[in-house]
């Protein structure tokens, strides 16, 4: 009898214990949050953003005549919708006209003043040697006149028929004289002629080509393909508004869209693992079911302060190994290089992981308590970490610190490895 009462008060404490262990398991469960130490492959990589663009351009330009002219600053007045299909000979857009405008105005005014200059001297010249001619004939009739006075002064005193010679060869001399001026004057009236007939045939050269300028500032399409906007030097694309210059007169492009890769910006962190020839998983934010793979074609060397920011970024270019109809240019990309790849590992994640005094532990559960265990850590990536040392495959350990086990003692790692 009395072995019975034992025996019912033992159950009776058997079953408090298991009550309390389940109860207490149920609010450890609802409070903690585990996971299990895997065994797999580890991926270091490097994720960044970037923007998807072609590795082929053609630029359709704004006319290079603008830097014969010095013209600057030229707004663009309209532009087709970035992404219209065009074949060749279609039209894209507009520039301002009003610079060259002003300048063929200029032009005009000074084609009359230099017409109403040229006729002036046409007008000058041909009084001028009118005047001469007639001056040469005045003379040569004097001359007639002295040589007939001559033939009839045989019977005239010597003193007369010699002053009616030295009158005869004055005449002759003045008409040589005469006759030398002339062709002076007219070589010098040609000249003049010649000079601004030329400043003439300049302006109107000038007037003509102003408005073959005027007359390009409408930019057609030189071949098919899809639009895209023109980028300035920031970066920022151009639209209607925005300005060309002698120096950079691309306002749009024509993208090879069988020649895509991703650019995109690395910190310097990042920049150190990432190399030429690593592999790439590019993903678009438009279409998240497409992945394309991609190589790193290129890692800048030098850095660049990124806007409105003194961080320093390195260019990276990812040359897309495949190509899908749907990516266009300026789509936004997620880049994941792959740095490295470990083969079975053991891999928590980086929620999994604690310190304290440099020391890094995990919570492990052992049967109904929790365990403390110092752990050697590997490579980490943004997600997981791998576990060199201090747990084991399959174990459960805790993304959170459960209540009550922060002043536990850590269970340091033997000598030898414990897996």
């Amino acid at each position: 009898m009395k072995y019975k009462k034992y025996l019912w008060v033992a159950g009776a404490l058997l079953l408090a214990i298991v009550g309390y262990a389940f109860f207490s398991g149920n609010e450890e469960t609802e409070s903690a949050i585990t996971t299990v130490v895997k065994k797999g492959d580890f991926l270091d990589e490097v994720i960044i953003s970037g923007e998807a663009q072609s590795t082929s351009l053609k630029k359709i330009n704004g006319p290079a005549a603008v830097r014969k002219f010095k013209l600057r600053d030229i707004k663009i007045q309209d532009l087709i919708t970035e992404g219209t299909i065009v074949k060749k000979g279609d039209y894209i857009g507009k520039l301002d006209p009003s610079g060259v405008n002003e300048m063929i105005i200029d032009a005009r005014l000074n084609l009359e003043t230099a017409e109403s200059k040229y006729t002036q001297q046409q007008i000058d010249t041909t009084l001028t040697l009118k005047e001469e001619r007639s001056a040469i004939k005045d003379l040569r009739f004097g001359i007639e006149q002295n040589e007939l006075e001559l033939e009839q002064s045989i019977y005239e005193p010597p003193a007369t028929i010699r002053k009616l010679e030295i009158d005869l060869e004055k005449g002759a001399r003045d008409l040589r004289e005469r006759l030398e001026n002339y062709s002076i004057k007219e070589r010098r009236a040609i000249a003049k002629m010649v000079e601004v007939g030329t400043e003439v045939s300049k302006i109107k050269k000038r007037l003509t080509e102003l408005q073959e300028l005027q007359n390009s500032f409408t930019i057609f399409s030189d071949a098919p393909g899809m639009i895209t906007y023109a980028k300035t030097w920031n970066g920022s694309k151009k639209k209607v508004g925005s300005t060309i210059n002698m120096w950079d007169l691309a306002i749009a492009t024509l993208p090879d869209l069988t020649k895509m890769e991703s650019k995109t910006y690395a910190n310097e962190v990042d920049i150190r693992k990432i190399k030429k020839d690593l592999v790439v998983t590019v993903g678009f934010d438009a279409f998240p079911e497409i992945n394309l793979e991609g190589i790193v074609t290129s890692v800048a060397n030098v850095g660049e302060n990124k806007r409105g920011s003194d961080i320093k970024i390195f260019q990276v270019s990812i040359l897309l190994k495949e190509i899908h109809e749907s990516i266009k240019p300026g789509m936004t990309t997620s880049n994941r290089i792959l740095i490295q790849k470990q083969e079975d590992v053991l891999i928590i994640p980086l929620e999994a992981v604690f310190s304290k005094d440099s020391i890094s532990f995990s919570y492990v559960k052992s049967g109904f308590s929790i365990q403390k265990k110092q752990i050697e850590l590997g490579d980490a990536n943004l997600d997981q970490v791998v576990v060199k040392r201090g747990l084991k495959e399959s174990e459960v350990i805790y993304l959170n610190e459960p209540e009550g086990y922060d002043n536990e003692r850590i269970q340091l790692l033997k000598a030898e490895d414990d897996r």
